[in-house]
């Protein structure tokens, strides 16, 4: 499933919900960055079980996942019955499934790390919705119960500025994409999109608060089009 702008959506009624949007990027008309979205071949896909009141957010970071990273997929969950093409892609030989998480007491002989992944392709399972949602999904998906789980190994502040955390801790899904391809080694594809995270940040930060962010956009603009350079390059 990929974000589908024609799709029926609930009203958005919340602040900002008078401002013309891309169809594509949903951020304001004049901040629109579908020509510079970046795709990139990591070394591992993601699969992101999207809570159905996350989907159409124009805050959701985890639409700059499926931008930049190549074989990335977006499935609505459901507590009793997931998504068949989830389920399906579980089946998928060529994949080995992993539910992005923090270690718990009660889970901890699912929990694993890079070094114990096989050489199959790691997809990288996101629970995308709230903290509260995540923790709710994680618990309530039986047809989760049987999945390895591996946390992101970092104690980064989050950069996310659009919207407010109970912990400085808890990453955005974005940020915690890019930090799960570090976790493989993939350095490259996550500065590509810790790049484009950096310049929707402050493209959608100065239209929400009025204020000029033209500078930091420059920087992760500039430095997005280098990476995309590098890639170029080695071809």
């Amino acid at each position: 499933m990929a974000f589908d702008a024609n799709a029926p959506r609930k009203p958005f009624i919340t602040r900002g919900s008078n401002i013309g949007r891309c169809k594509g990027c949903f951020l304001p008309l004049l901040s629109c960055l579908c020509s510079e979205k970046p795709k990139v071949k990591a070394r591992a896909v993601f699969w992101l079980l999207t809570h159905n009141d996350e989907i159409y957010k124009p805050t959701n970071t985890g639409r700059l996942i499926v931008d930049a990273i190549d074989g990335a997929r977006v499935f609505k969950w459901s507590r009793t019955e997931p998504d068949p093409a989830f389920i399906e892609a579980l089946c998928d030989e060529q994949y080995q499934p992993c539910i992005v998480f923090p270690s718990g007491e009660s889970y901890q002989q699912r929990m694993i790390v890079s070094k114990n992944l096989s050489e199959k392709i790691p997809a990288f399972i996101i629970l995308d919705g709230t903290w509260r949602q995540a923790r709710r999904m994680f618990r309530l998906s039986r047809y989760l119960d049987d999945l390895p789980v591996m946390q992101p190994n970092t104690m980064a502040i989050s950069r996310y500025h659009l919207r407010q955390s109970v912990e400085e801790h808890h990453l955005c899904t974005a940020e915690v994409a890019a930090q799960m391809l570090r976790e493989v080694s993939d350095h490259h594809s996550a500065d590509v999109l810790d790049a484009y995270f950096d310049l929707f940040n402050a493209e959608y930060y100065a239209t929400r608060r009025s204020v000029d962010m033209s500078a930091t956009s420059a920087v992760a603009r500039l430095r997005l089009a280098q990476l995309q350079n590098d890639v170029n390059n080695t071809i």
